[in-house]
């Protein structure tokens, strides 16, 4: 039997290539993170959105009420990226927030500007409220009074979040440089600042310039956990 393809049949409306795929939350969420990984948050709009989907802003709306919601959608489903362990280990309480915050900052700072989006914004989708459960619970387990641990998970979320935001930035500003030049370039400026004037800065030049991102980053969540871990009450010795 031959499988050639069949003429159309004169008097049938021509298709217009493949069938459009359903419109759903999830594909527009979807297309809406894909723009912002492609041009940053600015890029994500619900003209954008539709022109990428082949559609209407006004066919949107039956979906996303406003860019707002998209940007709320967006931020829980790449909140969803951010893995946890298995379970809260109090014992080492200090390394699994460590790990978890320095993998919420890179799943940030994957997708461009995100945490613009996370700012200011409490965690109410199922994929931040994870998150949150998890910390909160370890710091409880591991004898952080409920007060502090509290105000310490928002200490945390406001770190990560600047944080991924200032790498973001600083792509954007070494794009086309060489990283190791342009802080070269710092170092030199503060060493041959008038050591007069600016005595501290030019013989701190070496150390104020060491140190890459992720080492900062740790060095600040490092910071906050000693101090939060002095509000753990030891118990009495016999």
């Amino acid at each position: 039997m031959s499988t050639s393809a069949m003429p159309e049949i004169p008097w049938h409306k021509a298709r217009k290539g493949e069938p459009r795929q359903p419109l759903s939350r999830e594909l527009i969420v979807e297309t809406g993170v894909r723009l912002l990984d492609a041009e940053g948050l600015g890029g994500v709009t619900m003209r954008r959105v539709a022109q990428e989907l082949g559609t209407g802003p006004a066919s949107l709306y039956a979906h996303v009420s406003n860019k707002d919601e998209l940007c709320e959608l967006m931020l829980e489903r790449i909140a969803g990226e951010i893995p946890l362990p298995a379970e809260p280990e109090p014992a080492r309480w200090k390394e699994q927030v460590l790990e978890i915050a320095l993998a919420a900052q890179q799943v940030f700072t994957a997708h461009r500007d995100i945490s613009l989006v996370s700012l200011g914004a409490i965690p109410l989708g199922p994929n931040q409220l994870r998150f949150t459960e998890f910390l909160l619970d370890l710091l409880l387990q591991a004898g952080v009074p409920g007060q502090q641990a509290a105000w310490a998970l928002d200490a945390l979320a406001q770190l990560i979040d600047v944080d991924a935001y200032e790498a973001t930035l600083y792509t954007g500003k070494m794009a086309g440089q060489d990283p190791e030049q342009y802080f070269e370039s710092i170092r030199g400026y503060l060493h041959a600042l008038p050591a007069d004037r600016y005595p501290v800065l030019s013989g701190m030049a070496d150390t104020l310039v060491t140190g890459d991102g992720d080492q900062r980053f740790v060095f600040k969540i490092e910071t906050l956990l000693r101090g939060l871990e002095t509000y753990i009450e030891r118990p009495a010795e016999g």
